[in-house]
């Protein structure tokens, strides 16, 4: 057997991490990834023992979800057009800043508006380490025979690394605000993010060259200068053409065709993940099974993490549109067996754990539509559109189904997660129609 063929013979996860850099900032990237799935909930945690009121800490922890929504493309767009560690070293800094300050707020009880405001400045310091990670990913396996398939592994293991994320950041959470201290949830997610982001920003090999210093490099005489920053070779060059064209002010990555309707599309689906945690947490507690609530959200989240990671072993071949409109069909069908067996809560387990085989997948396939309709000097901007997207789309759920649940009880609000992904279907073929006349 020759060597290519022996290389391609392996796991593609074994082909992944034997690319120099890589197991460092893919590790270092999911640390830093911890306050995602911590600091929403460690809000709502601190906020109710310190203050003896839940509606304060549920206003509080969606001020903080929104701040950081509206800001994550706008720190993409500074990461794709100056680098990820002249950008993040600075903005690393301010981000654990801010968050030990809201932090030490809470601990020693400041007034409510002032920790109303802090939460507002610490959303706001907020960017997304998961698109600088996938960043990372494409420019690493730039240029390689095998490199789309790679890269529909690479996109699938981080989405199963997100799964995982969040499945035991809200255990730890939970764990540490009861156990620990009321306010230690919010201390360790910033710990891990300013750890984790020193470790991945110092990391130099992997880094994607910016727009700034691709344009330095085209105007160096003989490769001197600013080349080293970008690794010399023209195969390691954005497209300088292009670049000088229109400047060295990129393009927003919202401008490019298909992308609108990717969000849209991002948007309504991610309504129904929401929709279901609240309508299921309804469920549950009218049956007095509160105790089971936490394993009943992990079945769903387990079985995305299982479809990640096969999702990831196989090359699928055809139109990425194609492949999202399957997955959305299966996960609306899925849905609609969570309202079917809601009252049998073993059966209704093993249904989230088949159809959330179907989760992460579609999370993998969005994120290679932005990859092929987004240049990569705009790449961190377009995935960070995408989780903006689910993020608002999930805030949106969440109030829905609390409406539907407040007005018609639980057994009406498990139909809204299968409305939600029957609604993202049409616009998902109108999107894959759109990206064929182009």
């Amino acid at each position: 057997m020759s060597r290519a063929a022996a290389a391609r013979s392996r796991s593609p996860y074994a082909r992944l991490f034997r690319i120099p850099g890589t197991k460092a900032f893919c590790v270092s990237g999911a640390v830093a990834r911890l306050p995602i799935s911590m600091m929403s909930l460690g809000i709502v945690l601190a906020l109710n023992h310190l203050y003896d009121n839940w509606t304060i800490a549920g206003t509080m922890s969606a001020v903080y979800v929104f701040s950081l929504s509206c800001v994550t493309p706008f720190y993409a767009r500074l990461f794709d057009r100056f680098g990820q560690r002249r950008v993040g070293r600075i903005a690393l800094a301010v981000q654990v800043v801010a968050m030990l300050s809201f932090a030490f707020a809470a601990l020693v009880r400041v007034p409510i508006p002032l920790l109303f405001a802090l939460a507002v400045v610490m959303g706001l310091t907020q960017f997304s380490f998961g698109a600088l990670v996938r960043t990372r990913w494409a420019y690493a396996l730039r240029g390689r025979g095998d490199g789309e398939e790679l890269l529909n592994t690479a996109y699938a293991m981080e989405a199963a690394i997100d799964e995982v994320v969040f499945i035991l950041g809200p255990i730890l959470a939970a764990w540490l605000a009861t156990s620990v201290h009321p306010v230690s949830q919010l201390f360790v997610p910033t710990i891990a993010c300013g750890v984790g982001g020193v470790v991945f920003f110092s990391l130099r090999s992997t880094q994607p060259p910016a727009i700034v210093e691709a344009v330095e490099v085209a105007a160096a005489p003989d490769g001197v200068g600013a080349g080293g920053a970008v690794g010399g070779g023209d195969a390691d060059r954005l497209s300088l053409d292009r670049l000088r064209r229109q400047g060295t002010k990129p393009k927003s990555a919202l401008l490019y065709g298909g992308v609108l309707p990717l969000l849209v599309v991002f948007l309504v689906f991610n309504m129904s993940f929401t929709s279901f945690d609240v309508s299921i947490t309804a469920s549950i507690k009218s049956m007095g099974l509160e105790s089971f609530l936490g394993l009943q959200l992990a079945m769903f989240a387990v079985g995305s993490c299982i479809g990640a990671v096969v999702f990831g072993s196989r090359t699928f071949r055809g139109s990425h549109w194609a492949h999202m409109v399957i997955f959305l069909c299966l996960l609306t069908a899925g849905y609609v067996g969570f309202r079917l067996s809601m009252d049998n809560l073993v059966l209704l387990g093993a249904v989230e754990i088949v159809s959330g085989l179907f989760v992460s997948p579609l999370f993998t396939t969005g994120n290679l539509i932005v990859k092929d309709l987004v240049p990569e000097e705009s790449l961190t901007e377009g995935l960070s559109w995408v989780t903006t997207a689910g993020t608002v789309g999930t805030s949106i759920g969440s109030s829905a189904a609390g409406v539907v649940l407040d007005a018609s009880g639980p057994h009406v609000g498990m139909f809204l997660p299968a409305l939600f992904t029957a609604c993202a279907i049409p616009l998902a073929l109108l999107g894959w129609a759109l990206a064929r006349r182009r």
